[in-house]
């Protein structure tokens, strides 16, 4: 495959069955992670390494931008690098680079537990990653080693939010998962951390992705609480979105010092403006995160398609599209429905 470096795409926009329109390409490098986070890779259902693919099994960095670059011409503008934990792949800043050339406008993002971030920071910088997204669940020991399934420690993921800072990456995002009765606590305090500082504060409900974690519903504090949390203590006032189909509702601090972000994936679910496809570490597209399949692209690569036969698979994939599983989350807890869906770490957050 031969790329035009830095010169911008022709892209034809397309919608889906429910009119939303193709934007975001998130691209799971890894199912690998070195947390063992709850709610996502819990540790009893990772030490059944069967489950794990072989990293021969993984796309090659060529074939990742081959199909981004395909992607592009369907309108992607954004793409997202997740994992598992993204920077346990060895060539991921050569990605970057790669994908950097496809288009200058190109947004790249990356989300990471930020645990082996700083070591990586300029290098990421200079291949041309845009953004940064940072979990962090909890300010203390305590409440980040349950969260993180008792792995590893607190301070180096708050150093390498400050060495991010001080390597151009402002303002970062910061995700935090809020599960009852765990780390409900920590969310005054992140917001005492955080105010005054550029970043970004995400609270996220927690979410039923995959068939591991034991999600209940009884589990999930909902957005509009821990809005009335803060809110009673800093003055929260609403912001309008960045661009159509963001997932998190914006607020800023009537004083001035900064923004949080409140995403209600359960209680208001925005599936109608899902504008997201994403790729697994082994070449398999998904049109939702809540998918119980996916659509072999690795396949075809070694079939030997083509760029424009791969085009059209992604396009009818996004026109046949009719996810919105969110929005009929309560149906399947109504009939105590079990829905099989792919792991968070497999397809990514």
């Amino acid at each position: 495959m031969t790329l035009a470096l830095k010169t911008p795409l022709l892209t034809t926009k397309i919608l889906d069955q429910r009119s939303r329109t193709l934007h975001d390409l998130r691209i799971s490098v890894t199912e690998r992670c070195n947390f063992r986070c709850p709610h996502c890779m819990p540790l009893e259902a990772a030490q059944d390494q069967s489950n794990l693919l072989a990293c021969d099994d993984y796309l090659a960095i060529n074939d990742i931008v081959r199909i981004a670059h395909i992607a592009t011409k369907l309108g992607v503008s954004k793409i997202r690098l997740t994992g598992g934990e993204p920077l346990l792949r060895a060539d991921l800043v050569d990605l970057v680079y790669k994908l950097e050339q496809l288009d200058p406008s190109m947004d790249i993002a990356l989300t990471t537990n930020g645990y082996l971030l700083s070591k990586h920071l300029f290098a990421l910088k200079a291949a041309g990653l845009k953004r940064l997204t940072i979990s962090l669940n909890g300010l203390d020991e305590k409440t980040f080693h349950q969260m993180n399934g008792h792995r590893y420690n607190l301070k180096t993921v708050l150093e390498a939010i400050q060495n991010a800072e001080k390597a151009g990456f402002s303002p970062l995002k910061i995700n935090v998962v809020v599960q009852r009765n765990i780390n409900e606590k920590a969310i005054l305090k992140l917001v005492e951390y955080f105010r005054g500082t550029p970043h970004i504060l995400r609270f996220i409900e927690y979410m039923d992705v995959g068939t591991q974690n034991g999600w209940t519903i009884d589990q999930v504090v909902y957005a509009q609480n821990i809005f009335n949390m803060i809110h009673a203590r800093y003055p929260l006032q609403a912001l309008e979105e960045n661009y159509p189909g963001e997932t998190a509702r914006r607020y800023a601090y009537e004083d001035g010092k900064g923004e949080i972000g409140l995403i209600a994936s359960v209680s208001d679910p925005f599936c109608h403006t899902c504008n997201r496809l994403r790729l697994t570490p082994d070449g398999k597209l998904y049109t939702c995160l809540f998918a119980r399949e996916g659509i072999d692209l690795k396949r075809k690569l070694l079939e030997g398609a083509s760029d424009d036969e791969i085009l059209e698979t992604i396009k009818k994939a996004w026109q046949d599209r009719k996810d919105a599983y969110s929005q009929e989350r309560c149906r399947f807890l109504a009939k105590n429905e079990k829905s099989k869906k792919i792991e968070m770490y497999k397809i990514g957050g």
